[in-house]
């Protein structure tokens, strides 16, 4: 008798855990899936605001049109972006093609100068901070749910019950930053100095004849 009870309360232990890991499985998923929704919204934003971007640049460099294609070919890569892994590859493209288009605007003083063009670049540039704040509580997210499910004794229940391992949400450094272009004068198109002239390598004062002064 004592025996079977014995049984019984380890069966029901084995069972509370099961059901607590469990749960503890979901709230982790859906924490990422909050979380990846956060990043999701600020994108959005992004995506929304490259359109009134470009239109602004355009107004003072129509003759760019390589560099708008470019941009709004990767925008509409990135909004088709259907994971993380895919999102991460598909934004850092296209900070690459913002970085080609703010290029071209530090060409013109007066779009710089241009009201519109400002407030742009600083909705854009609170909304990239925004984006960044967001893909590193997800990422934390996304690691916590990871180590739950890949160690011991949640590694024995996460396959059977479809828990999943998730993506992180990572751009590359190098894609992330906006190329930096110099306009001014290089070296091959600076104007070189005048030659020097007899008159100019003469010592002053000196006469004609090369002798010393008294």
């Amino acid at each position: 008798m004592i025996a079977l009870i014995v049984i019984i309360v380890l069966i029901l232990l084995i069972a509370l855990s099961f059901v607590l890991l469990y749960n503890r499985f979901v709230r982790l998923r859906n924490r990422v899936d909050n979380a990846w929704a956060q990043i999701e919204v600020q994108l959005k934003r992004r995506h929304d605001l490259i359109p009134n971007l470009v239109e602004t640049v355009k107004g003072y460099a129509a003759h760019e049109r390589g560099t708008f294609e470019a941009v709004t070919q990767a925008r509409a890569a990135a909004q088709g972006a259907q994971t993380p892994g895919e999102a991460a590859q598909a934004e850092g493209i296209l900070s690459q093609a913002l970085g080609r288009l703010f290029a071209v605007a530090e060409a013109y003083p007066e779009l710089q100068a241009d009201e519109n063009f400002r407030q742009l670049q600083t909705e854009l540039a609170t909304t990239e901070n925004r984006i960044a704040v967001s893909r590193q509580v997800y990422n934390d997210t996304v690691l916590t749910f990871n180590n739950a499910i890949q160690t011991f004794p949640g590694v024995v229940i996460a396959g059977p019950f479809g828990f999943m391992k998730r993506e992180f949400f990572e751009v590359e450094e190098g894609e992330r930053d906006a190329p930096r272009v110099d306009f001014g004068p290089t070296a091959s198109q600076a104007t070189p100095p005048p030659a020097a002239t007899p008159a100019d390598a003469a010592e002053p004062g000196a006469g004609g004849s090369g002798g010393t002064p008294a």
